[in-house]
């Protein structure tokens, strides 16, 4: 079997994904079922059939929510249009967007109010990026997914402000910022706080890993950027590696017998499912240390959260 397991220490949920999953865990000791999410809270099929399970629906759009009930938006970010929305409808709305998501929306806002155009740096049809974006016209902000695109923007966009989808980290946008520094005269660049520090610290992490590993398994959901991400990473540092979106199944191959595994899991993989892999693997298990994260978000007021009394 495996000879020795090393598992990152900087893994797992950040405080965005806590705050998203407490927000849904004190709606439902506050209300009774049905409440609905729109979309799901953190990108985990784990976490999701759990929240089902206990009485969350979650839909796409708000049309799927009767007319007069709760509705809990997830952390990645919501459109305008579901804002205006939810309150003609007379929806509870409980808001379980990151706050690094709310700061750059504001942060984009800020600059076009100042004249500048926004190019986003981040993967079309994401829903934060979505979100984000919706906030400003067509015609002002711009989309940037890969070095390729720069070169599909107008050349005269006067001004320019960056912004950066938040689960990018500083390594996955260096190149296309210093291109769009070359491209444009004018350019404010995004805070080092607008990137998501537990995105960046899991990928330092990952490459540390790398050096001591022969394979690396990462847990996280297929649709989960980030987790994907840490995959790529660990493959760049030069260690073969692979996504395991689910641990209970998961079957070791041959190849890793008489391996140094090491494992990590993206931002919105519940621990259990290390715990769960861990076993399946039935190996010595060793701590690669790194450096600690003391981040917190605050919830949002929850105490007099209620149905509306228009509610079937």
């Amino acid at each position: 079997m495996v000879k020795k397991i090393i598992l990152a220490s900087l893994r797992g949920f950040c405080a965005g994904v806590i705050r998203a999953i407490d927000i849904v865990n004190l709606a439902l000791l506050k209300l009774d079922p049905p409440i609905y999410v729109r979309h799901e809270i953190v990108h985990n099929e784990h976490i999701k059939k759990d929240f089902e399970s206990r009485g969350i629906i979650f839909v796409d759009e708000l049309g799927e929510v009767p007319d007069g009930n709760c509705v809990i938006l997830s952390a990645h970010g919501s459109e305008v249009r579901v804002y205006t929305e939810a309150n003609k409808r007379n929806l509870a709305v409980v808001d379980a967007t990151c706050p690094l998501v709310i700061k750059v929306h504001l942060e984009m806002v800020s600059a076009w109010k100042k004249g500048y155009k926004v190019i986003y740096i981040g993967h079309k049809g994401h829903q934060e990026v979505i979100g984000a974006m919706s906030n400003l016209r067509g015609d002002s902000c711009f989309l940037v997914g890969s070095v390729e695109d720069i070169d599909k923007l107008p050349s005269n966009l006067g001004k320019v402000f960056i912004a950066t989808q938040t689960t990018l980290s500083v390594d996955d946008t260096k190149e296309i910022i210093e291109l769009l520094k070359k491209k444009y005269k004018e350019v404010v660049l995004p805070g080092a706080q607008d990137i998501c520090y537990a995105t960046q610290n899991r990928q330092d992490a990952v490459k540390e890993l790398a050096k001591v590993t022969d394979y690396i398994l990462i847990i996280g959901s297929k649709n989960s950027s980030n987790s994907c991400r840490l995959v790529e990473v660990a493959r760049l540092a030069g260690t073969p590696a692979e996504l395991v979106p689910d641990p209970y199944t998961y079957k070791v191959p041959k190849e890793l017998h008489g391996k140094i595994v090491g494992i990590s899991s993206g931002a919105s993989a519940p621990e259990s499912l290390v715990e769960t892999l861990i076993n399946r693997l039935s190996a010595p298990v060793e701590i690669l240390k790194f450096k600690d994260e003391n981040v917190n978000f605050k919830l949002p007021e929850m105490e007099k959260l209620k149905r509306p009394v228009s509610a079937a």
